[in-house]
C-alpha cells in the first residue's frame, strides 16, 4: 500500500520481487503514449494489430481510430490489439516503443522493472515488482487525461461499448481507477487507486487468486489508520499582496502534505510575513512552516509564492505604503495550528 504525495509506504509484502505483469503493463503503455501523442491523432489498424492473442477491443483492419479511442479500449477492456497499435503509431515498431517504455523505467529510477512488449503478455524480460508498479500508477495519474480514463467504468467508442474490468469502480467506496492483469503464469494482478477526505493510496497485489476483497480490506484498514494533511492549509494558502495588480499571491509548500496516523496530534508552526509588497516573484521565498507531530519537531518546510503578481501600475508609493513597508520589514506573523 502506496501513498504517492510522500512516497510513504504503508504496507508491504516482497515488494521488490520482480515478477510477470500481465496487462497491467498497460499503465506504462499509456503513461507513454500520452507523454508522444495527442489524443486527437489519427491511428490506422492493420491486420497483425487485430491478430494479437488474448484480450481485445476487436478492432477492424483498416479502421481508422484516434489516439483516444485506442486508450480506452487499452484501459478498460484491456486490449492487445489496442496496445499494437498504439505501440506501432507511436514508436514505429514493438521494439521502438519498448525502448520508450524503459527509458521512462530508468527515468524513474525503476530497478525490478523491464519491458519488451505493450501489452503484457507473457515474456521472460518483461517484468516489474509491487513496489515498482505503484511508482508507475504514481506518475501516470499525474497526467488528467490518464486519470480521465482511468477512472472511467464505461465508453462507446464506434458503436462498441467497452465495461472497465476494474470493478472495484463500483463496489469500492473512493476507487478512482485501476488496472487488471491476468495470464496463467503470472496469476492475476491487480493496481488500484482510491481517495478518501484527500488521502490517496495505491494498492498493488501480484499473483493473488483473492484480490478484489484484499484490496478493498487493506483500503479501510489503511484509511481507518491513517490520514493526510495537505500543505499549505487553513487560513494561509494565500497572502495578502500591498500595491500589487491582486490582492492576494498564491502560496506553495516545499512539502506538499503530510501523512500521520489518525489519532496523531498535529501543531503547524507558521512562519509568515502580515502581508508582501508587489512585485511578488513564483519561487521565492515567503516564510517556513515547522510541523510537530506528538510533541515532536518532525521537520521544517519551506513556504513559496506560487505565482507571480506584479506591481500595480502607478508612478509612487503612498507615504502610507513607505510607512507599512518599514513595519513589514521588521515584523512576521507565527500561527500555531492544529
Amino acid at each position: 500500500m502506496y501513498e504517492p504525495v510522500s512516497g510513504t509506504v504503508l504496507y508491504e509484502k516482497h515488494p521488490d520481487d520482480r515478477m510477470l505483469i500481465a496487462s497491467t503493463t498497460k499503465i506504462m503503455t499509456a503513461a507513454v503514449v500520452l507523454e508522444h501523442c495527442r489524443l486527437s491523432e489519427r491511428v490506422e489498424v492493420n491486420a497483425s494489430h487485430a491478430a494479437v492473442e488474448g484480450s481485445s477491443m476487436y478492432l477492424r483492419p483498416g479502421g481508422e481510430y484516434t489516439v483516444e479511442d485506442l486508450l480506452y479500449g487499452l484501459l478498460l477492456s484491456s486490449g492487445n490489439d489496442a496496445a499494437a497499435a498504439l505501440a506501432d503509431h507511436c514508436a514505429g515498431s514493438m521494439e521502438g516503443f519498448a525502448a520508450l517504455m524503459n527509458e521512462k523505467a530508468a527515468a524513474l529510477g525503476l530497478e525490478n522493472t523491464h519491458f519488451a512488449n505493450s501489452h503484457g503478455l507473457d515474456a521472460p524480460d518483461n517484468y516489474s515488482s509491487a513496489r515498482d508498479l505503484a511508482r508507475i500508477t504514481a506518475k501516470a495519474m499525474e497526467n488528467q487525461d490518464f486519470c480521465r480514463i482511468f477512472a472511467t467504468s464505461d465508453k462507446t467508442v464506434r458503436g462498441i461499448t467497452y465495461v472497465n474490468h476494474n470493478k472495484l469502480l463500483r463496489t469500492c467506496d473512493g476507487c478512482i481507477g485501476g488496472k487488471t492483469g491476468y495470464t496463467q503464469a503470472a496469476g492475476r494482478i491487480l493496481v488500484s487507486c482510491v481517495e478518501r477526505e484527500g488521502l490517496r493510496l495505491i494498492c498493488v497485489t501480484i499473483s493473488d487468486p483473492d484480490d478484489w476483497t484484499d484490496h478493498a480490506m487493506l483500503y479501510d484498514e489503511a484509511f481507518s489508520a491513517w490520514r493526510f494533511i495537505p500543505l499549505p492549509e487553513g487560513g494561509w494558502r494565500t497572502l495578502e499582496t500591498v500595491s500589487g495588480a491582486a490582492e492576494r499571491v498564491r502560496l506553495v509548500c516545499s512539502k506538499p502534505g503530510i501523512l500521520v496516523r489518525a489519532e496523531s496530534e498535529v501543531h503547524l508552526r507558521v512562519r509568515l510575513p502580515r502581508f508582501v509588497f508587489a512585485p511578488v516573484l513564483i519561487g521565492d521565498k515567503a516564510g517556513s512552516v515547522d510541523i510537530w507531530i506528538d510533541g515532536t519537531l518532525d521537520g521544517t518546510a519551506e513556504i513559496w509564492y506560487g505565482e507571480t503578481i506584479p506591481a500595480e501600475k502607478r508612478p509612487v508609493f503612498s507615504v502610507c505604503d513607505h510607512l507599512l513597508r518599514l513595519v513589514h520589514r521588521g515584523n512576521g506573523v507565527y500561527y500555531l495550528t492544529a
